[in-house]
């Protein structure tokens, strides 16, 4: 099932890797909300699940029986891409869903010609459809997060307010360095999104400061705040913007779209 795109497009997509190798910083719930922000905002949007716990596609109500053509055929066997999109209850959004097969990925790419490349050649069939293709990798710098990167060209990193953040963002840094050297000459990092991030705790005001003092200007001024409505709406099978538009969480995932399409209208002019 293919999305129609809201306007005609021209230009290709902006693709971007939404990737943490530590698990629960609210990469998924990151990916899932900007896109359905930025569909909010006109942009036509597709998610690509390549995290094998398909935590995406269940968080937008797709259903594990229906997922017939996946992330899984359209890498490993080659299947079209377009009959992999299934629509979503967002307008102007896509998805791309996650399997369980995923998880026996990493074996089967090993002696794959150009097994860094099958991501990035499935998506040439939809790049003119879509403004924006946000990837959702795996908690792991493996060869699907490998494959993301290659694909895209940049990439956006949610990271949780907590004491060993930084340790953690430096080994993601030099897995990006070495992508750009051998797969990807061009990715660079978009932009890093602190999460969870709790006023009262000291920590969190102590550790967003070192990142943005490490990273500067790379470091949106939108934080995402702990925020119950956030983990509450994936059992919903919905977006949090559509659970409680007027919560903090969805607030800020708004503000955190009108800062990335600002960066992205400065960066193309």
């Amino acid at each position: 099932m293919e999305i129609t795109p809201l306007t005609t497009q021209v230009s290709r997509a902006k693709i971007i890797a939404i990737a943490n190798q530590k698990g629960g910083v609210g990469k998924t719930t990151t990916a899932i909300n900007l896109a359905t922000a930025m569909a909010a905002c006109g942009k036509s949007v597709l998610i690509v699940d390549i995290d094998p716990q398909g935590n995406a596609s269940t968080s937008l109500g797709i259903d594990r029986a229906i997922r017939t053509t996946s992330s899984y055929e359209v890498i490993i066997d080659g299947a079209p891409i377009a009959d992999a999109i299934f629509p979503t209850i967002v307008p102007g959004m896509g998805i791309i869903t996650s399997s369980r097969d995923l998880a026996a990925a990493e074996i089967e790419l090993i002696d794959m010609p150009r097994r860094e490349y099958r991501l990035k050649e499935a998506l040439e069939g939809i790049a003119h459809d879509y403004d924006y293709v946000l990837i959702d990798c795996p908690p792991s710098l493996s060869l699907l997060t490998v494959n993301a990167f290659a694909a895209a060209n940049a990439v956006m990193v949610p990271l949780q307010c907590e004491f060993l953040a930084l340790e953690g963002l430096s080994h993601l840094v030099r897995t990006i360095d070495r992508v750009r050297q051998n797969f990807n000459p061009t990715l660079e990092i978009q932009g890093i999104v602190l999460t969870m991030f709790d006023r009262r705790n000291n920590l969190c005001d102590l550790v967003a400061a070192d990142v943005r003092g490490h990273f500067g200007a790379k470091v949106y001024e939108t934080v995402i705040p702990r925020n119950v409505k956030v983990s509450e709406a994936p059992s919903h099978g919905k977006p949090v913007l559509l659970y409680d538009m007027r919560c903090a969480g969805s607030q800020a995932y708004i503000h955190l779209a009108s800062e990335v399409l600002r960066r992205e209208s400065v960066l193309a002019a």
